[in-house]
């Protein structure tokens, strides 16, 4: 991305008789990957064609997928290449009040796990500690596990703020204090939302295919951690889900608000008008200039026409105020 600092690239080995990960060249890969007992994880950002080129000759991947993985538009999905899989995710943190949304995908054998981060990075520092803090432990599933486990708990944040701004929102707007910027503000929150749902959910068919599909990384004693994860993201789309309807429900009552008022605002007008229209009639009848005109002989026709005019203003303010309109 223009203007963005990219970070280095993690290449680690594990072995079985070191307690942490050492840092290996890309080129060494191809070396170590067919030692028994090794496990590599590879960690890129923003990678261009000849650095994928270059991993995917060292470990094999398939070129459909070296070619998904070079671009960040890619739905959340997973696929089986031969050996190894290929796993689109969606990923979102929040920064500043903001939500930033970026994408990895990530490349799982037999004994690697390569996430490829696009978009906002996403630099994996805990699933890299979690590795090191395993000791015999590591293996392709417990790592891949780790990468999707931090990208869906990056979720529950985001939504929290989500939640957060909507309560904001929704008290300013039941005490008739919504402003056209928190209209705006109560619009990009429907659309996060939505965003935030549309990436979670696919999320549950591809850890539904992992665990049913793929034991030789979802081995029997991790499925429960999977499943976690797939609780997770269950619970993250139904929230958000439930967060864009109470949205969308929140710009309706704003709507419904609007053209109670405006109902409100033409009732007491039509009601004033109508009050108003009976001096206007009565005193445009006296101001014509005809010759016979009614009482103009009689010395109490002023106040009785005033009277008048006052009695019938007076009865119509009445009959309106009962109703309502005034």
């Amino acid at each position: 991305m223009a203007g963005m600092t990219l970070a280095p690239v993690f290449c680690l080995l594990y072995t079985s008789d070191a307690l942490e990960g050492r840092e290996i060249t890309l080129d060494e890969i191809s070396d170590y990957r067919v030692l028994p007992g090794n496990f590599l994880w590879v960690e890129l950002q923003e990678p261009g064609a000849e650095l994928l080129k270059r991993l995917g000759e060292e470990l094999g991947l398939h070129e459909l997928a070296l070619e998904d993985a070079l671009t960040s538009h890619q739905r959340p999905k997973l696929e089986e290449y031969g050996e190894h899989l290929f796993i689109s995710a969606k990923t979102a943190v929040l920064e500043g009040g903001r939500v930033l949304w970026g994408e990895t995908h990530v490349f799982a054998g037999s004994n690697f796990i390569v996430a490829i981060a696009h978009g906002h990075l996403h630099p994996y520092v805990r699933v890299r500690n979690r590795l090191n803090a395993q000791g015999m432990g590591r293996g392709a599933g417990q790592a891949l596990y780790y990468a999707l486990d931090e990208i869906v708990d990056q979720y529950s944040p985001v939504l929290a703020a989500l939640q957060e701004r909507f309560l904001a929102l929704e008290s300013r707007l039941l005490a008739s204090r919504l402003h056209r910027s928190d209209l705006d503000a109560l619009y990009r929150l429907r659309r996060e939302a939505a965003l935030l749902r549309d990436n979670a959910d696919p999320l549950q068919d591809v850890l539904q295919n992992l665990i049913r599909l793929h034991d030789s990384y979802v081995t029997k004693r991790l499925k429960n951690y999977y499943r976690d994860i797939l609780d997770h993201v269950l619970r993250t789309a139904g929230t958000a889900d439930h967060l864009r309807q109470s949205t969308g429900d929140a710009l309706q009552l704003h709507l419904a608000l609007l053209t109670t008022r405006q109902n409100e605002a033409v009732q007491k007008l039509a009601g004033w008008g109508a009050i108003l229209a009976v001096p206007t009639v009565i005193f445009s009848l006296y101001g014509m200039n005809f010759r016979w005109m009614p009482e103009l002989g009689w010395k109490w026709s002023y106040p009785a026409v005033l009277a008048g005019t006052l009695l019938g203003a007076l009865w119509l303010y009445r009959r309106f105020k009962r109703r309502g309109w005034i």
